[in-house]
């Protein structure tokens, strides 16, 4: 049975119907829901949530104790990047009302900065904050307050070129918070200090000169041990070819830049010569590849040891045979002209000898020594400039060495002729002038001198020995062949010197002579008297010379300034010496201040010696060339009563005892010239 036209047509209507009700109804259970939860958020304007976080709103909030305040400029917020595009929900998108009861989430910017929150997730600061780091940067810490982040362009952006040493330097400026994270301050105070921090301070945003993202990054800052970091030391070359592309060139052609490119650790990159943070220019006197620092600090680091020898064959004393020569020497002197390592090696462009393209290739030479000798030729670059001996040698010339050979051995046997002819003269003139003055006064009793003997013995070889290992790379080490015999020389030294000083406590304590030598040594109040009046003589002021006893006062200040440092040297040598068992006594700093109070009062000791011992028994016009006491204990009457006028005592027994042998080597009657206490008379006799 056929269907009519208008079944049909019923049936057409009756499907639109069901398709219109259909839609009706999704839109009612699924697409009104959407758009009205989407009307209702639109429905928060920035105007509302101004209403109660405007800057007069003064709404605060309580974090942990401290109030923090929850205002928003809206005029910095509008001007910020943010504001001209986002709404308040936009990025508090969990608030769906207002006022809101709970605390929003604190917002991600990974929802607009996905690429940048990936590449800060890989850094340096990422990871630090994973483990724990409270220090470590964030978003925020760099790009400033949410509601004012300014767009990099911007000259008042605290991420602006011009502004980013700042902004890295609101942590890596503070001493006390990087010393938290385990890193220093002082490579950011070097860079403030650098040719690249200097002129970003200067001219701003005229200046061309690095800063800390060109060479770090921004977001995906790396370690220097990370390979994909720009500071990696393989990567070092391309970081700087950012704004040094071509010094880059010339560097990777070069010895360095091709042992980088095989990866050569011990081969230098741009910062192993001119620094890290604190690069200067080449004309700043400090700085590292200033003319005079090359030969003395920067190439010498690695072409002065036999590392290099060792690894590649490469010779070693480059810079010490460099300074020995006139070129050295002159620079030593200050000269700002002389050659230096790149005035012939070259800069970036520094190739092998064997290189057709060397600067100091032997075609190449005559044209680099030109540079500063005008007509350089091949006879003039003949020679080695490098060598291992004394100015004015050289190991590959035959001439030369036997020039040196004939001058060597003829300053010896003319100097050394020159020293024995004035030493004989010296001698006999000596025993003249001593035979000239009869020395008959007893100063030092045979115990005496040997005690001073040995004193004065062992403190010379302490004193050579100490300052051997003070300083190892000085004459006074090479004396002493190596430390095993120094080490054991110093030490004996030792024991002989506290031995000596446990004597003389002995002497001072059994023996008569020893017991008055203490007590002539002791201050009395005329000692402060002498010296103010033997100032005042020798100044001019006064013509009365003061007069002494047996000691004076600079002798008795010897005596007891030598008391007291025999104390403190054995007491901080012992100690040093035997440090495992100090140990059980003493702290560990108690070893440090013995180290710095035995070095101390031995320059101490060492100058006393020379310049006030010395001056009284050689230097002093009046002793000059030397007093012999020392040496068999006797002084001249005249010398001795202009000494020590007031010590009658000593010239009498003195002369008693040479009238005694007189009589006794004559078979005559002993003669007394003391005749008592209160008369006092001098026989003479010839």
């Amino acid at each position: 049975m056929m269907a009519t036209s208008a079944d049909r047509a019923t049936w057409f209507w009756s499907r639109q119907l069901f398709i219109a009700v259909a839609i009706v109804i999704a839109f009612i259970f699924v697409v009104s829901p959407a758009w009205a939860a989407d009307k209702k958020t639109r429905k928060i304007e920035n105007a509302e949530c101004m209403a109660c976080h405007a800057p007069d709103g003064g709404l605060t909030k309580d974090v942990a104790g401290k109030q923090v305040s929850l205002s928003v400029d809206p005029a910095k917020f509008k001007a910020s990047i943010h504001g001209g595009m986002l709404s308040c929900v936009d990025c508090h998108n969990d608030i769906k009302a207002v006022p809101h009861e709970n605390t929003p989430a604190k917002p991600q910017c990974a929802t607009c900065h996905a690429d940048q929150d990936q590449a800060y997730k890989h850094g340096f600061h990422a990871q630090a904050a994973r483990n724990g780091d409270k220090n470590a940067a964030s978003c925020l810490d760099c790009h400033g307050n949410i509601h004012e982040v300014l767009p990099a362009s911007d000259p008042k952006s605290r991420v602006h070129r011009t502004n980013i040493p700042a902004t890295c330097g609101s942590c890596h400026g503070q001493k006390f918070v990087m010393e938290k994270s385990g890193i220093s301050a002082a490579p950011f105070v070097a860079y403030q200090e650098s040719v690249h921090g200097k002129s970003i301070a200067r001219d701003g945003d005229n200046s061309k000169a690095a800063v800390c993202t060109d060479c770090h990054g921004s977001h995906d800052i790396l370690s220097a041990g990370n390979p994909k970091s720009p500071i990696f030391k393989f990567n070092v070359p391309n970081t700087c070819a950012k704004c040094h592309d071509n010094v880059k060139q010339e560097f990777m052609a070069s010895i360095h830049g091709q042992a980088i490119a095989r990866g050569n650790w011990q081969s230098p990159v741009c910062t192993d010569c001119h620094g890290i943070h604190t690069i200067k220019a080449p004309s700043d006197p400090n700085s590292s590849v200033a003319a005079l620092a090359l030969a003395r600090t920067t190439c010498a680091r690695c072409h002065e040891g036999v590392r290099l020898a060792a690894e590649f064959g490469i010779e070693s004393r480059r810079a010490s045979t460099y300074m020995a020569s006139y070129h050295g020497l002159a620079s030593k002197m200050g000269s700002s002209i002389i050659a230096n390592c790149a005035s012939c090696h070259g800069v970036h462009n520094i190739l092998p000898s064997s290189d057709p393209r060397s600067t100091i290739n032997r075609a190449n030479l005559a044209a680099t020594c030109g540079k500063c000798h005008p007509g350089a030729s091949q006879k003039f670059i003949q020679g080695t400039v490098h060598v291992n001996a004394p100015l004015s040698a050289d190991i590959g010339s035959v001439a030369v060495r036997w020039t040196r050979r004939f001058y060597l051995g003829m300053i010896l046997a003319v100097i050394g002729g020159m020293l024995l002819h004035n030493l004989i003269i010296w001698r006999r003139k000596a025993a003249a002038h001593l035979n000239a003055h009869r020395r008959i006064v007893v100063r030092m009793d045979s115990k005496q001198r040997y005690q001073h003997l040995t004193l004065l013995t062992s403190f010379i070889v302490l004193v050579l020995t100490g300052f051997a290992l003070k300083y190892p790379d000085s004459w006074l080490a090479d004396v002493f062949i190596n430390e095993s015999v120094r080490s054991i020389l110093h030490r004996i030294a030792a024991v002989v010197l506290m031995a000596v000083s446990a004597y003389h406590v002995a002497y001072v304590i059994t023996d008569k002579n020893g017991r008055k030598l203490f007590l002539d040594m002791l201050p009395v109040p005329k000692d402060v008297t002498d010296i103010i009046q033997n100032m005042r003589y020798y100044l001019g002021l006064s013509g009365e010379k003061p007069k002494f006893a047996r000691f004076n006062y600079a002798e008795k200040a010897e005596y007891l300034a030598l008391v007291w440092g025999m104390f403190v040297m054995a007491a901080t040598g012992l100690s040093l010496w035997f440090k495992v068992q100090a140990f059980f006594f003493f702290p560990r700093w108690w070893l440090d201040v013995a180290t710095a109070v035995h070095f101390y009062e031995a320059i101490l000791a060492t100058l006393a010696i020379v310049v006030w011992h010395f001056y009284m028994v050689i230097f002093d016009p009046e002793t000059y060339p030397m007093n012999w006491a020392w040496y068999d204990g006797k002084m001249s009457v005249e010398h001795y009563q202009d000494e020590h006028e007031l010590d009658a005592e000593t010239i009498l027994q003195s002369v008693q005892q040479v009238a005694d042998k007189h009589a006794a080597d004559a078979g005559e009657p002993t003669v007394t010239v003391i005749a008592g206490e209160k008369e006092e008379r001098i026989a003479t006799r010839k």
